[in-house]
C-alpha cells in the first residue's frame, strides 16, 4: 500500500504520538517527506538529564534520533505496513543541549535495500547548523509475508 503525502504526515504523527516510547517522551510530528522526517522532544522537567544544569538528558536525544530515522524509513518507503529493527546506530554528541531547550532531530534515509535501510540523522536545539548530535545507523527492514 503506497502512501500519500497525507497518509505520510498521519503515519508521522502516530509515530510520534501513539508509540508508547515516543509518547512518554512527548514527542511531536512536524514533516515527512522525500525520505526525509523531523520530530521535536519539547523541553520537560522530568526529561532534565541533570537538575543544576536543566539541560535535557541524553537518552531522550538517543531516542529521538533512532524515532527520526524511522521516520524517514517510512518516507523513503511510503508503504505500509512494515516494521524496522534497529541493526547499527552510532551517535556522536558534540555538546549538551542549551539549558531547559527542547530538541529537534532531522534524519535522511539516503539508502534502501530489500533488507537494509542507511540513514543519517541530527539534533539541534536551536540552530540546525550548530548540531547537539548527529547519528549514523542501518534498520533491518521487516516486510509483512506476502497474502
Amino acid at each position: 500500500m503506497s502512501l500519500d503525502p497525507d497518509a505520510l504526515s498521519q503515519l508521522g504523527h502516530h509515530m510520534a504520538t501513539t508509540v508508547p516510547q515516543a509518547a512518554a517522551l512527548g514527542f511531536r510530528f512536524l514533516s515527512a517527506g522525500d525520505g526525509r522526517g523531523s520530530i521535536e522532544a519539547p523541553w520537560r522537567e522530568d526529561l532534565v538529564g541533570d537538575p543544576d544544569t536543566g539541560v535535557i538528558a541524553g537518552g531522550v536525544v538517543t531516542s529521538l534520533l533512532d524515532h527520526t530515522c524511522g521516520l524517514a524509513i517510512s518516507a523513503a518507503l511510503r508503504a505500509h505496513p512494515f516494521s524496522t529493527a534497529t541493526l547499527d546506530l552510532r551517535i556522536d554528541y558534540m555538546r549538551p543541549a542549551a539549558p531547559r531547550a527542547g530538541v529537534t532531530a532531522e534524519a535522511h534515509c539516503y539508502k534502501l535495500t530489500r533488507s537494509i535501510a542507511f540513514v543519517r540523522a541530527q539534533a539541534w536545539d536551536v540552530d540546525p547548523d550548530d548540531p547537539i548530535a548527529t547519528a549514523q545507523a542501518a534498520f533491518v527492514l521487516n516486510q509483512p509475508p506476502a497474502p
